[in-house]
């Protein structure tokens, strides 16, 4: 019997908190005691179900102390005292759905397919997370609303994590019932011919990404390339080799009116430009077993401002971008691959939506929780063209999330997502200016993302908090699922929430120039913040994390909430106009030299050296 702790149930109140919620749970009267569970059965020739016994075996062991042992049986008479695995889509008829059912003597699990046997075991693995030894009779039926179910993560800006990091994300995922991952890639695969644009960078190799798609693969995910293809290719063109193929090879202007000093697009009317590609895609995609390919081809801001100026005043600058991505698109096509890209610019001209292709998948993407997830689904529904929705965690450009907002996108995402249709639903965790979120405060929306996809009606209201103790933080004091998703809403408590992905206290943290503090900020909701941060961060130390890396998580979120008391002091010394005088600055210089230093122990523990000089570039 494991020892008692916090987030166990009683027999006599059995209610049970899973990651995701499932579709339809039923209790009957009556228990099973663990001590009676033997083995687990499974069909005789079937590797599939021989992995998910092993992955449950394990998981047992660690849990309820126990030794189940697999068994391979034809038919078993008598399952009494067994764990019996079966695939059956006769008697459970939606794909990667399951059927659980907990009997007096034994536990029938059935899929419809292997990943519904996945899916179900790891329902069970969190239910035996939450007992005493003894479970009580209880019936799950369960299948998930969106086929696809996917993370994205940034590993270009500026976070390649190590492979262990990866592992072990890959596995937080799978047991919650992610099937589809997704690494963001600018300049970080190492491509052969190119080192000059990864050397500083510590990219991933061939090697390790067909190491890690067969990880994925063995817990039914789907590793998916991803290799932006138009813009965001700044690390290229910002190099002698590379800077003649830019559209703006000295820089352009952002819509809002900035101006950018380096280049950002390939030239879509250069031979060229579709030669690197070809030799890209070529050298990348094999190493992925997917037939999916996501090009990017998001934000191509300076197109027309150019080289390819004259071309876009005659023919529109929304045919400029058709006609290239109708290029990409023919290369994926030869690769054998289907291929995805980001929504953003094709919504622009509908005037131009029904000539893409019927076989591309289209990422309709936005991270604010007002973001026309119902408009523009309805625009691609009409289309006929699929399309995932692609929310985000809402972590990036604000050190510890943005929890009301994250909240309300993912759950519009998916609300309008299932009305229009969307075949996907794709998180996004971008990483801009020095990806200063640690991946701990990343997991509040990995995990809501991941509930909401598999069954929204079930998972819309719950009590995240304790879902995050539980299945997330797995905190046995519970403190840690109510500090994150608290010190996430640290944003909103400044007078100003931010919209453009980022939160005030961002800005002020890296200074960001030019900007300017709004007139809702003041010195004393600087001060008012500064102390809801002391509050929610004060029960830390009575956290009981079990995983291995708690003490790491603890000192993430330390290191988080210390850069964000560091932004309110500085925006509490620009109101009193005492920024620059020289006690203050020496205070701040202090303070700002003790959280980079452990900055960057932080990043290492889990992730490589490339891009810390950039990230610590970006605090200054």
């Amino acid at each position: 019997m494991v020892q008692q702790n916090e987030w166990q149930t009683t027999i006599t109140s059995p209610s049970f908190v899973l990651l995701p919620h499932p579709r339809s749970m039923g209790i009957r009267s009556g228990i099973l005691s663990l001590s009676m569970i033997r083995q687990i059965v499974i069909p005789e020739a079937s590797p599939e179900a021989t992995r998910i016994a092993e992955r449950l075996r394990i998981a047992v062991g660690a849990l309820i102390k126990s030794e189940w042992v697999v068994k391979q049986e034809i038919k078993s008479e008598k399952n009494s005292g067994s764990v019996v695995l079966g695939i059956d889509p006769g008697s459970v008829a939606f794909p990667q759905g399951y059927r659980l059912s907990v009997h007096s003597e034994h536990i029938q699990l059935t899929g419809h397919d292997a990943p519904g046997l996945f899916y179900g075991a790891m329902t069970l693995i969190q239910l035996l997370r939450q007992t005493e030894g003894f479970l009580p009779l209880l019936d799950v039926e369960d299948h998930p609303d969106f086929p696809v179910r996917g993370i994205m993560l940034d590993i270009s800006r500026d976070k390649v994590p190590t492979m262990e990091t990866l592992y072990a994300l890959v596995d937080r995922l799978a047991e919650w019932k992610i099937n589809h991952i997704e690494l963001y890639t600018e300049h970080t695969f190492a491509y052969s011919r190119h080192r000059d644009v990864w050397v500083n960078a510590s990219p991933m190799t061939a090697g390790e990404i067909r190491e890690l798609d067969a990880y994925c693969r063995n817990r039914f995910i789907e590793l998916v390339p991803n290799q932006n293809s138009f813009g965001h290719m700044s690390r290229w063109l910002s190099l002698p080799p590379y800077r003649d193929m830019a559209e703006c090879p000295d820089g352009y202007d952002y819509p809002w009116g900035v101006r950018s000093s380096s280049p950002n697009s390939l030239n879509p009317d250069d031979p060229r430009s579709l030669e690197l590609l070809i030799e890209l895609f070529g050298e990348l995609l094999p190493n992925f077993s997917s037939l999916k390919f996501n090009v990017g081809c998001d934000e191509t801001w300076d197109l027309g401002q150019g080289k390819c100026k004259e071309l876009c005043e005659k023919r529109g600058k929304g045919r400029v971008y058709l006609d290239f991505l109708l290029k990409i698109y023919e290369q994926v096509k030869r690769q054998g691959r289907t291929m995805h890209f980001w929504g953003d610019i094709i919504i622009k001209h509908p005037e131009l939506v029904s000539e893409l292709p019927r076989d591309v998948v289209v990422l309709e993407w936005g991270y604010e929780a007002n973001h026309p997830f119902d408009e523009h689904g309805a625009q691609f529904a009409a289309s006929g063209i699929p399309f995932y929705v692609c929310p985000g965690t809402s972590t990036w450009n604000s050190l510890a999330g943005r929890t009301e907002n994250c909240l309300a996108n993912l759950r519009s995402a998916a609300e309008n997502g299932l009305k229009h249709g969307a075949t996907g639903f794709l998180n996004t965790d971008w990483g801009d200016n020095g990806h200063l979120q640690y991946l701990p405060v990343s997991y509040l929306g990995f995990s809501v993302g991941a509930a909401m996809a598999w069954c929204l009606e079930t998972n819309k209201d719950v009590h995240w908090q304790t879902v995050l103790n539980i299945h997330v933080f797995k905190d046995r004091a519970a403190v840690m699922g109510g500090l994150a998703y608290d010190l996430g809403n640290a944003y909103a408590m400044t007078g100003y929430e931010a919209s453009n992905n980022s939160s005030a206290l961002f800005w002020l943290l890296i200074r960001k120039p030019g900007w300017v503090i709004p007139p809702g900020i003041t010195e004393g909701t600087l001060a008012a913040t500064k102390d809801w941060i002391d509050a929610v961060m004060s029960p830390l130390s009575g956290a009981r994390l079990v995983d291995d890396d708690a003490g790491l998580v603890l000192d993430e979120f330390r290191n988080a909430a210390r850069m964000l008391r560091h932004a309110c002091d500085r925006g509490i010394l620009i109101r009193r106009s005492e920024l620059e005088k020289a006690e203050h600055r020496a205070s701040l210089g202090l303070d700002m030299r003790a959280i980079l230093e452990q900055h960057q122990h932080l990043w290492r523990a889990r992730n490589r050296e490339g891009g810390l000089v950039d990230s610590v570039r970006s605090l200054g």
